[in-house]
């Protein structure tokens, strides 16, 4: 470690987790949309960098740190994005503090994740400089299906129990990080902390799975779908769109198993990704079972791009799974799915994109 004030520390990163669980081993920041941001004070000079090392000019902030009392600091944090794009905003943007690597002649990134949050409360931080706090957790009392005990923690806005995620979604935050306690600052991407993304959620229809692999049992993903419906030509014309109970339009199309039509089928089964996570073996197993029953010789979708071929079986779309994901990719298919549990109060036809 450094002896002397250092002229660059690589700045700790997060890495990204679709799990949702907690302990007493972790603690929960809120997770910020914007740019990190790297203090760097010796005396009264202060230079700004980004998480790549490029200087970052916003005079506001560095203006506070230079009135902090402290000799020599080194800080870690994130600031909004608006920030650093000139616009009017940008002198009062805060900057959101939440840890410290250097503290007057001593390196600190080898304490613990407490005793560095204890020195950063000892900087009386004003504004532009806001310091990240640790979200309240309860203790665990809900079991989640990898198996890890889930909690839920009391909402700042309303009072009602929440997860750290689900507090995130609720409030508009991009999400959390989750911090293992007694860690210390490393120059890299480590598991000691994990960011937990706000997800988009959804219904989707199960139309194949793959063969696990390695130790894993059951199965290794599911294939996912849903239905899309744009009326095809037929040779007399349009076909007449059938309304389903939920409102929603239907279309005549050709069964892919018997080739006869079926009024009550949407018109396309569209392919919208894999998933891989979200499971436990219990429920592996019997998911397999399942899908075994209903096994079929060929894809049940209609619109297939990207659709995998190695060790996949195909089944008849009548499941219907709840899906966490990030976003939608250029592509249309899921990004960082992950299972969150079955759906039996739904009819897959009436599963669309949301």
């Amino acid at each position: 470690m450094p002896k002397s004030f250092p002229d660059w520390i690589v700045p700790m990163a997060a890495t990204l987790t679709q799990e949702r669980f907690t302990g007493p081993e972790w603690s929960f920041e809120r997770k910020f949309d914007g740019i990190r941001l790297l203090a760097y004070k010796k005396g009264k000079q202060v230079e700004l960098f980004s998480r790549n090392r490029l200087p970052q000019n916003i005079p506001s902030i560095a203006k506070a740190i230079a009135k902090l009392p402290s000799r020599e600091l080194i800080l870690d944090g994130e600031i909004d994005w608006h920030a650093v794009m000139g616009t009017q905003a940008s002198p009062r943007a805060a900057y959101h503090v939440f840890d410290i690597m250097w503290f007057d002649g001593r390196e600190t990134m080898s304490l613990p994740l407490e005793e560095r949050r204890a020195l950063l409360d000892q900087l009386p931080l004003k504004a532009p400089l806001q310091r990240v706090t640790e979200l309240p957790v309860s203790e665990p009392i809900v079991s989640s299906p990898s198996g890890r005990g889930r909690v839920r923690v009391r909402s700042l806005a309303t009072g009602s129990n929440f997860a750290p995620w689900e507090l995130a979604r609720e409030q508009g935050w991009e999400g959390v990080i989750a911090k293992r306690r007694g860690s210390v600052y490393e120059q890299r991407r480590s598991r000691n902390w994990l960011k937990m993304k706000c997800e988009l959620a959804q219904e989707f229809v199960v139309g194949g799975f793959t063969d696990p692999q390695g130790k894993r049992v059951g199965l290794g993903a599911l294939l996912v779908g849903y239905y899309e419906s744009e009326p095809p030509a037929s040779a007399g014309g349009q076909s007449a769109p059938v309304s389903s109970p939920s409102g929603r339009g239907r279309v005549r199309v050709r069964s892919l198993a018997t080739g006869s039509s079926d009024e009550s089928a949407q018109s396309d089964f569209v392919f919208a990704g894999k998933i891989g996570t979200g499971f436990n073996t219990e429920l592996l197993l019997q998911l397999r079972n399942q899908l075994n029953r209903l096994e079929i010789p060929k894809p049940p979708f209609t619109k297939a791009l990207g659709l995998p071929r190695l060790r996949a079986h195909w089944v008849r779309p009548e499941i219907v799974v709840q899906v966490g994901f990030i976003q939608w990719t250029k592509h249309n298919k899921l990004r960082h799915p992950r299972l969150l549990g079955i759906r039996d109060d739904k009819d897959p036809r009436d599963v669309v994109r949301e």
